[in-house]
């Protein structure tokens, strides 16, 4: 997988706290904002996922496939990260 997937993994001993600082360091979200949004370790490791399928180097096309693929396990994520830039 991509570099995000990479975080995810070297993170997984890491507390909640501290994987939403990784996040913090990766997007414009402050850590305040990750935990409030995305309080459980499972939703920061959905909000990586997704982030892991935006930034990757392919084609918009296959971002699309990606997220469709995905789209059951990053919903709720992408609801609420819309939420906030609303």
């Amino acid at each position: 997988m991509g570099r995000f997937a990479d975080i995810l993994d070297k993170t997984a001993d890491m507390t909640n706290t501290q994987l939403a600082t990784q996040i913090s360091s990766l997007t414009t979200l402050k850590d305040s904002q990750i935990n409030s949004l995305f309080p459980a370790k499972s939703d920061k490791e959905n909000l990586l996922q997704l982030l892991d399928i935006v930034n990757a180097a392919t084609d918009e096309n296959r971002k699309i496939t990606q997220l469709k693929s995905n789209i059951e396990s990053v919903a709720g994520t992408v609801i609420k990260l819309v939420k906030v830039l609303m």
